[in-house]
């Protein structure tokens, strides 16, 4: 029996330093690092027992070829050279009689190793396939960040422990960030208020001291109201706000007049003395934070609602303040050179580029992709529109080969499917984007069955395609050694022996991280003249048909589609919807009973909750179900949409209205 160090390799903004045991070749516990300086030895409950993961009866051990129809679930094994034979002698055929660019790639980040994550990204560049988009998540909520701050790094979590007043403003922490509850407890003994603004009352909601509920799409509202309060009763600071920051004189002058509290309260049902209320704790504040998650972003506005809200700490200087600043997602991969991995000198020019989001458009729009490679995700069931996905995935001509672990809505619908590791068989390096810490993570354990990682795969397959490039004679662990070279990019020194002894690695911040203004003006950029329009504004969401807006909210039990495999994780109800005790009279629904949302994409089968969690004309349910989990034909996302946001054309996940009807 020995212990193992390694890190969660989950998309989750933690990164969590683990500690494993292994006994015989086996994982038998999994133990949070407690020298790991933001997760600090705790797990989430989804990965105290990875080894249920990692062991799963429900594995995939060997590749597979259908033989029955696509989405029936019917393969029969082969050897690992048919499968590649397969796959190569078919890319070739596509090649020769369509063109590289029918061949597709789709990824994204089912592990967050830079190896294992990229690994497959020269190979598609080498073959001059059409490229992928990533943008599933919240790229808009990034691209308002940088159109105020450009490149200045966002504060430190473990800064707000120092902060009298914190703002967690949509995010679900409980769900998505858990370990940042860590520092708001330390706040919290020093006297800290946390408020918390979200669409509904979750359980982060509840945990926090005040909880001020959103109407859904209209959080830059609220920010341009509470800075219209800031304004009035000069609460700002005027002379961080001269020597540091572009363009809020026009802002007070030109846009915040329109944005009285009785206005905000108008747009986005948040009463005016609460508006009133929280600009003042706000700016009253010794050192304000703000951690900034990710729903706010996922709306056709939600660029603009980001860079709004990143306003707010430029407003009140909160820049600088020991305490004080706002993270939306910490900027540790910038540690490493992940162009070793990538090889972005070997991309096309001219390939096509597919937006991920809209893939199910791509699929069905004709019959120009032949061939789709999925590894990392689960479209069938993490994309939008789900009907449009699975119709493209049915087509015959359609080659579609899934490299996973399990069994997943996708892989059912594979000509093809490659058994992968998971990040405790093979080697990787690691970054956190919710804090400053980096991380080795190297095989614990020899691979389950057949199966092998990413990079291994993508080796072989150069090697079917032809490709003698040397860079696919290397082994995933050259690569972690060459990117824990290329960590002299930090503009910090980073302790690159304790990264490769694979324990959790801080980053040194500079002193003046949260003061040097990584714009092009060399201050923050309220105006950015680069942009339309230059000063920010409200972006109303157009109205779209449905009596209802629908929120599909994180799941504490999974993340995302994974863990579905974990029958004790997904025990108990899926596909709850949280409906207004008034919505409920209204449509005459009651607890328990089964009602049915639809709109112009499809209509999916939830299980009625009245509850005051939500706010009257709203309805939220919570998780990403795969199909043998929920009760009806569809899941969430047959109701959600492939319209993309204002800026980084990002998904619109939270953007989605329906009517609702009785079984």
């Amino acid at each position: 029996m020995h212990i193992c160090t390694s890190v969660c390799p989950y998309d989750c903004p933690d990164a969590c330093g683990l500690l494993v045991t292994v006994e015989d070749g086996r994982v038998i516990r999994v133990a949070g690092a407690p020298d790991h300086p933001f997760t600090r030895g705790t797990l989430c409950p989804k990965m105290a027992h990875y080894e249920r993961t990692v062991h799963s009866p429900r594995r995939l051990t060997t590749p597979l070829r259908r033989v029955g129809k696509k989405g029936s679930g019917e393969f029969a094994p082969l050897s690992w050279d048919e499968a590649l034979k397969i796959i190569a002698d078919k890319w070739r055929y596509i090649i020769k009689e369509y063109g590289a660019e029918a061949i597709l790639p789709y990824s994204y980040a089912g592990t967050m190793g830079i190896v294992q994550h990229d690994a497959y990204h020269g190979l598609f560049y080498k073959l001059g396939a059409s490229e992928l988009d990533r943008t599933i998540c919240a790229p808009a909520k990034g691209r308002g960040f940088q159109d105020v701050m450009g490149r200045t790094l966002p504060t430190a979590p473990q800064e707000a422990q120092k902060s009298d007043f914190i703002i967690l403003w949509s995010i679900h922490m409980l769900a998505t960030d858990i370990h940042f509850q860590h520092d708001l407890k330390t706040a919290r003994q020093n006297g800290a208020k946390i408020y918390c603004i979200d669409t509904y009352k979750n359980k982060t909601a509840a945990w926090a001291d005040c909880f001020i509920a959103v109407r859904p799409g209209t959080d830059g509202a609220l920010a341009l109201g509470l800075m219209h309060v800031l304004a009035r009763e000069n609460l700002t600071d005027e002379a961080f706000l001269a020597q540091n920051v572009i363009g809020w004189e026009e802002l007070r002058r030109e846009i915040l007049p329109k944005y009285t509290p009785e206005k905000t309260e108008e747009l986005t049902g948040v009463p005016a003395e609460t508006v009133i209320e929280l600009a003042r704790m706000y700016g009253q504040a010794k050192a304000p934070f703000i951690r900034l998650g990710s729903g706010q972003s996922r709306y056709r506005n939600g660029a603009m609602t980001s860079r709004l809200i990143t306003c707010l700490p430029a407003v009140v200087g909160a820049w600088g303040k020991q305490g004080g600043g706002l993270l939306t997602s910490a900027s540790a991969s910038k540690a490493y050179d992940k162009s070793i991995v990538r090889h972005p000198e070997w991309r096309q020019a001219g390939r096509r580029v597919v937006n991920m989001c809209r893939i199910g458009e791509a699929l069905t729009r004709d019959d120009s992709i032949r061939s789709l490679y999925v590894y990392s995700s689960n479209p069938a069931c993490t994309a939008p529109d789900q009907n449009q996905v699975i119709k493209g995935l049915s087509r015959e001509n359609l080659f579609t080969v899934v490299h996973e672990r399990f069994l997943t809505d996708t892989a059912r619908y594979a000509d093809i499917v490659l058994p992968a590791t998971t990040s405790l068989e093979h080697d990787d390096a690691y970054y956190s984007y919710g804090n400053y810490t980096i991380q080795c993570g190297f095989q614990a354990i020899p691979p389950v069955g057949e199966s092998r990682s990413n990079w291994e795969v993508a080796c072989a397959l150069a090697r079917a395609m032809g490709i003698e490039d040397p860079f696919y004679r290397q082994s995933a662990k050259d690569l972690v050694e060459k990117l824990i070279a290329t960590t002299s990019v930090w503009p910090e020194p980073v302790d690159r022996e304790l990264l490769k002894s694979g324990r959790p690695t801080p980053l040194t911040l500079p002193a003046d991280y949260n003061t040097s203004f990584a714009t092009k003006s060399g201050k923050i950029e309220i105006r950015n003249d680069e942009l339309t329009p230059a000063l920010p504004d409200y972006l109303p969401l157009a109205e779209d048909k449905g009596e209802l807006a629908f929120v599909n909210a994180p799941d504490m039990r999974i993340l995302d589609s994974s863990f579905n495999e974990r029958d004790e994780l997904t025990k108990g109800q899926t596909m709850l919807l949280f409906i207004h005790p008034e919505d409920a009279a209204r449509f005459d629904v009651h607890d328990g009973e089964t009602v049915t949302l639809a709109n112009e994409r499809g209509s999916a089968d939830f299980t009625a909750k009245i509850s005051t969690c939500t706010g009257k004309g709203q309805v939220v349910s919570e998780g990403v179900w795969w199909q043998e989990r929920v009760k009806g034909k569809h899941s969430v996302n047959v109701l959600t949409s492939q319209r993309l946001t204002d800026e980084a054309d990002g998904s619109t996940f939270y953007d989605v209205r329906v009517d609702l009807h009785k079984k």
